[in-house]
């Protein structure tokens, strides 16, 4: 099973996250199969970056987005073109 979650980086005490497409049972920093978004904590506010589409299309074919980045879906919605 898919899921759609992130994925932590940066230094000690200075996370940054990519959102990540990634085998459910695989470890939270392991290979993945793509990075569709970006989110850092630590700006004020919170940069957050997500490639809706990308996302949309993982989700239509199986992926389960994880509590936290369908929060930031929800609050952080698509742009009207």
């Amino acid at each position: 099973m898919l899921m759609i979650r992130l994925a932590r980086f940066g230094a000690k005490k200075k996370p940054f996250y990519r959102v990540v497409v990634i085998e459910k049972e695989r470890a939270r920093d392991s290979k993945n199969l793509e990075v569709v978004g970006h989110y850092n904590p630590l700006t004020e506010p919170a940069q957050v970056k997500l490639d809706h589409d990308r996302i949309n299309h993982w989700t239509k074919n199986g992926a389960q987005l994880s509590e936290t980045v369908a929060r930031l879906v929800k609050n952080n919605p698509a742009p009207v073109a």
